[in-house]
């Protein structure tokens, strides 16, 4: 088993010389005259600011200072099957003896990154537990390695991430995560439920609750009306189905002809993700550099910037007997304890009472602001979750063995 090495993020001159050329030479569409662009995905006058700013404007260096400032390492981790897999992951490691171990697992198109609010946040001190954190690039993004043996699939993301922390030290550990990170910590308690404790998780994928499995929960959804904003979660939820989820048929049926754009045009790639983190997000203020951070993480990412997308293909086409599909991590997974946190412009807004059909819920969160990128947008709620839930008087204080966050 290897040692944990420190690593520090540092793209080539010549590959940001030929992202500029690339971006200078750029064509554009054209598109239809209305007032509302949004309609028909990221607008004309956006993208192109914001690539002409990529180009003559946007500060790598400077971005890649503030990443380097995190406690980034890397290591080998081995995966049944695919060998040894090289995985970049930022590790804050607790002074506070007893902290608890905390995995966080990003999704898309996020990274990494999206631990950097809550941080400073999950150090403990006046009455709140501490967590060492464990946050990896997941294979094929940011600055872990490709996989470009086929099969490598939603056990495999669970399997890199829970060797990571058994290798760390963390025999025991909790986890939160959004996303894929919901699918990769949810298969991660099917998988390894005596090593995952406990978990939260901000996007809440569940389905109503049935009289054959949970009649008693069934019984209770039948006579419960749902809320006027469950109502209106609901119109979100089937939203993102009829409108919004175009991009995920694509990245799940053939990935490979998609990748030829992206590989290519540093253009397409923006203005895919650009349109996420505007339709998914709650009004959240995206500054010009922090738009052009997510976005070049995936560009120069060390997996290339079409790796990513691969994660949808092999999670719907890759079935075995304790994961058959990855709506496994939509059903009961009753060993591992349970918070929920609910966001109202989440791309799947749910009643409250399906969420119950997941597991042992221990916590649960409703904000009234706050969408898919819950750490980056509402970084208070997500930490303040994870301080409730494992704190003195929370329902998973001591969960860990030895483990109680407090000196």
């Amino acid at each position: 088993m290897s040692s944990p090495e420190p690593y520090t993020i540092s793209v080539p001159d010549a590959a940001i010389e030929k992202l500029k050329r690339k971006l200078a030479d750029a064509d554009y569409p054209d598109e239809l005259e209305t007032d509302d662009q949004w309609r028909y995905g990221a607008p004309l006058s956006d993208v192109r600011r914001l690539a002409q700013y990529w180009e003559q404007g946007f500060d790598w260096r400077k971005a890649e200072t503030e990443m380097n400032k995190l406690p980034n390492f890397r290591k080998k981790v081995k995966v049944e099957g695919f060998g040894e897999i090289d995985v970049h992951f930022v590790h804050q490691r607790s002074e506070v003896e007893g902290a608890v171990p905390l995995l966080f697992c990003h999704g898309w198109p996020g990274s990494f990154l999206e631990v950097t609010k809550i941080l400073p946040l999950l150090k403990g001190g006046d009455g709140k537990p501490a967590f060492h954190v464990v946050a990896p690039s997941l294979p094929n993004f940011g600055f872990s390695q490709s996989i470009l043996k086929p099969g490598f699939a939603l056990p495999q993301y669970a399997e890199t991430c829970h060797r990571l922390m058994l290798d760390l030290g963390y025999d025991t550990y909790v986890t939160q995560g959004g996303d894929w990170g919901f699918y990769t910590t949810r298969i991660m308690g099917v998988l390894y439920p005596q090593h995952v404790l406990a978990s939260h998780i901000n996007l809440v994928r569940a389905n109503p609750p049935s009289f054959s499995s949970q009649p008693a929960l069934a019984l209770q959804h039948a006579l419960t009306p749902y809320s006027e904003s469950e109502k209106i979660g609901l119109e979100r939820s089937n939203w993102f189905t009829t409108e919004g989820q175009a991009y995920r048929q694509l990245h799940a049926t053939k990935p490979q002809t998609l990748s030829y754009a992206f590989a290519s045009s540093p253009v397409a790639l923006l203005a895919w993700i650009y349109e996420k983190l505007h339709d998914w997000t709650d009004a959240y203020p995206w500054t010009d550099d922090e738009t052009l951070t997510w976005v070049s993480i995936y560009w120069f990412s060390t997996a290339g910037p079409n790796a990513h997308i691969r994660i949808y293909y092999e999670a719907s086409h890759n079935p075995t007997k304790e994961v058959p599909s990855r709506e496994r991590a939509s059903e009961w997974v009753g060993s591992v304890k349970l918070g929920l946190a609910h966001f109202p412009n989440e791309i799947t807004v749910v009643p409250r009472i399906w969420g119950r059909t997941l597991g042992s819920v221990v916590h649960e969160s409703v904000s009234e602001k706050g969408g898919h990128f819950a750490a980056w947008e509402r970084p208070d709620v997500i930490a303040g979750d994870l301080q409730k839930m494992f704190g003195k008087g929370g329902a998973c204080f001591g969960i860990v063995p030895g483990k109680d966050g407090y000196d």
